[in-house]
């Protein structure tokens, strides 16, 4: 892996930070042992691909047959599950939905979902300026959508009521795909054992990449255990929604990238925030 001189600066030596990140664990790990962190591995959410395998293949059908005239892509995540299902299910419908898909105008929040349109050979036609579903909303209100056929894949178990709300207010003939769902990762033991040690001030830092794991500490009990942990530590988000999560919980943002909201730019906003540089110089240090 190719690391930017931005990221070969800073020097994580003698910290110890949290991740509670799933999917890419073990990428986000190295990058920060890389740098000489101690990381603590505790996955704090999973995905699952949703049950109703039947209802994601007769939704990728529709658009092979020219169902929809929009697609709001939320995340990367829905359309790699949906191509992920076609797989594995009805593998020659992969090429006919592609192809629907090229003839449809999308809307994409944040570059993810705009990534894996890119490694299809398409891109989106609207692209939030904001990955933040008011974001989506900005984007949207330019565009005429009455009468529009507009299919919306939905974050997670996140119906997005307020996404749904506005577009049947602009007329539009709303369908919803939710291709994967949510659930627990590291047992409820883990996690205590996690903000123990939090609580203790024996961790330097937690960097959150979705706005579920924030959701699932803070409802983690006891309550004082969980507020004592997350005053104690530096938080870290990936960007502006996990973020905004954070903040509603009541707890201090001590990091963020401002424009690239992904891993190599969270480690080097928390690095800035430990005050590391390349040799264990202290920012700012005489």
């Amino acid at each position: 892996m190719t690391v930017s001189p931005a990221l070969q600066d800073w020097n994580l030596k003698g910290k110890r930070i949290a991740v509670p990140e799933m999917r890419e664990l073990e990428i986000f790990s190295g990058l920060l042992e890389r740098r000489g962190a101690e990381v603590l591995r505790c996955p704090l959410v999973t995905i699952y691909d949703t049950p109703h395998s039947a209802a994601i293949l007769a939704f990728a059908v529709s658009v092979a047959e020219g169902g929809f005239d929009d697609f709001i892509l939320i995340t990367g995540e829905g359309l790699t599950r949906i191509l992920s299902c076609i797989n594995k299910y009805d593998p020659a419908l992969q090429e006919r939905f592609v192809a629907g898909l090229g003839k449809m105008r999308t809307i994409t929040r944040g570059p993810k979902p705009a990534r894996v349109l890119r490694q299809l050979g398409l891109k989106p036609n609207v692209e939030a300026k904001a990955p933040t579903t008011p974001g989506v909303i900005e984007a949207l209100k330019p565009l005429d959508l009455r009468g529009r056929r507009v299919a919306l894949q939905l974050y997670g178990n996140d119906p997005n009521m307020i996404l749904q709300t506005f577009l049947k207010e602009r007329g539009a003939e709303l369908t919803t795909v939710a291709p994967y769902v949510y659930g627990n990762a590291a047992d409820d033991a883990t996690v205590k054992s996690l903000l123990e040690r939090m609580a203790n001030g024996e961790v330097d830092a937690i960097a959150f990449t979705s706005k579920l794991q924030i959701e699932r500490l803070v409802n983690q009990q006891p309550a004082p255990l969980v507020k004592r942990a997350l005053t104690n530590t530096k938080i870290a988000a990936v960007g502006p929604i996990v973020a905004e999560a954070i903040r509603a919980a009541g707890f201090e943002v001590a990091s963020s990238p401002e424009h690239s909201w992904f891993m190599k730019p969270l480690v080097v906003a928390l690095s800035e925030a430990l005050n590391t540089k390349r040799g264990g110089d202290q920012l700012g240090a005489d």
